[in-house]
């Protein structure tokens, strides 16, 4: 073989690898969002490894631990929320159910903006987590010092909320740089972090509360956030360095207009109205039972630790099938625990059951939009997973927020009580059947798979 025939040889075999490597955007379980591939400026051998290895599992393990951190404690506000509806100087104050309600709903509605921010201005993404967390404390300190209702809705609902999103958003911008074929495992992983808090927080908040008041709590809690939280900003970082060749460019947001979105979005708003109910309820509905304040929180404590599991099992399966597949077993799991369980519940072991059951498979149904992410990227190339993922939360936080007055509303005057069955005549009938059809239409995107509309 001569000498140019070889060189002709090696030239062709380096373009078919550089063909190969771009074909990766066409495969579907390739990296989705064509931002996070690897620019000219960086050598793919002198990053970490994708999907595994030491770097990408202490990224993850830091991204469990701030999530639950971040958004434990709103989660856990419902200690907060009684202690404070039963102690000075809050006793008798309205409004203190939109402190929980600000805090939730202003983390998952602003996402889309701080997202946006953060890829506009990417070299700012590893401060944005310093920054959200020194808020975050800052406002927990601030709200010890409360006198009114207003003082608390200002620091622990707006401002904790504001700085939880910036110390927040970066773990799910970087998450697709680390994770490509395991990406629903890794979001899942995460996830279940909240439920761990769930579990925990609680307890402790209950304790601490009871013991040293409001003020001691919010203190400790504030310091306890910052020693936990910021040794682990170090492991928050992305894969890619930031470089001016990794410069920004403009975002798509058509995606918001296919049908692949609308259809899986509206179900996702339509199952957030109802999912937040049964935590917020089910002590309450306990206690109609003759359960003790600790076996009624025993209700929101088995919901939190079987969501652990869920999120985690959710996240391996729906990186191998169908997302409506996925979809269709949290509502199906969901929908006959909140009818058949719940709703014929009359005694504490049944409606233990019922928690178990609608964590396992309600708790897990955010753990399928990896899945949502990746099918609207495969029907809008441009679109970039992050702002699809801020746009779900977003309308996961509009279901948060319009749940509260119309939960009010389905127990006022506690309806059909004496006048139904079982559960349903506990006066939490309406609240049973109103969770169950949002937890079953919160599934039809099966049908628009059907139709082909998906």
């Amino acid at each position: 073989m001569t000498d140019a025939t070889l060189l002709h040889d090696i030239n062709l075999t380096r373009n078919d690898a550089l063909a190969s490597k771009e074909g990766l955007s066409h495969d579907p379980r390739s990296i989705e969002d064509n931002s996070n591939l690897v620019p000219s400026t960086h050598d793919e051998s002198s990053l970490p490894p994708v999907d595994g290895g030491k770097d990408a599992w202490l990224f993850l393990a830091a991204c469990f631990v701030v999530e639950a951190l971040v958004w434990g404690f709103p989660f856990s506000y419902g200690v907060f929320q009684e202690y404070y509806s039963n102690h000075d100087p809050f006793k008798g104050s309205g409004n203190i159910a939109v402190i929980g309600t600000c805090a939730m709903g202003i983390m998952y509605l602003d996402l889309p903006i701080v997202f946006g921010l953060l890829r506009r201005w990417p070299r700012y993404q590893r401060l944005s987590t310093t920054g959200g967390l020194i808020t975050m404390c800052l406002a927990l300190g601030l709200s010890s010092f409360s006198s009114n209702t207003t003082h608390l809705i200002i620091t622990q609902g707006v401002v904790y909320a504001i700085g939880g999103s910036f110390a927040y958003s970066p773990c799910i911008l970087f998450i697709d740089e680390w994770f490509n074929k395991r990406k629903g495992l890794a979001y899942g992983i995460m996830w279940a972090g909240t439920g761990l808090a769930g579990v925990v927080l609680p307890l402790v908040m209950e304790w601490l509360l009871n013991t040293y008041g409001f003020r001691t709590t919010l203190r400790v809690w504030s310091v306890s956030l910052f020693i936990l939280t910021g040794p682990l900003l170090y492991f928050i970082k992305p894969r890619i360095p930031n470089t001016p060749a990794h410069s920004p460019h403009a975002r798509d947001f058509a995606f918001i207009l296919t049908s692949t979105f609308g259809i899986l979005q509206a179900c996702n708003v339509i199952e957030a109205l109802g999912f937040f109910l049964p935590t917020i309820y089910l002590p309450s509905f306990a206690r109609t039972l003759g359960a003790s304040s600790t076996l009624g929180a025993l209700t929101v404590i088995l919901f939190n630790v079987a969501s652990v599991f869920g999120c985690v099992l959710m996240g391996a399966v729906v990186d191998k099938w169908h997302v409506t597949n996925c979809i269709l077993i949290s509502t199906v799991g969901s929908t006959i625990g909140v009818f058949i369980v719940w709703g014929f519940s009359i005694s504490l072991p049944p409606l233990y059951i019922f928690s178990l059951i609608y964590g396992l498979f309600a708790g897990s149904f955010t753990s399928t939009w990896p899945g949502i992410m990746r099918d609207v990227k495969k029907k809008r190339d441009n679109a970039d997973p992050s702002m699809i993922f801020a746009c779900l939360a977003a309308g996961r936080g509009v279901g948060n927020v319009a749940s509260g007055p119309l939960s009010e509303a389905l127990i006022q005057g506690f309806p059909w009580r004496g006048n139904a069955g079982f559960a349903y005549g506990s006066g939490y009938g309406a609240l049973i059947v109103f969770t169950g059809f949002t937890a079953f239409f919160g599934g039809s995107s099966i049908l628009g798979r059907r139709v082909g509309w998906l």
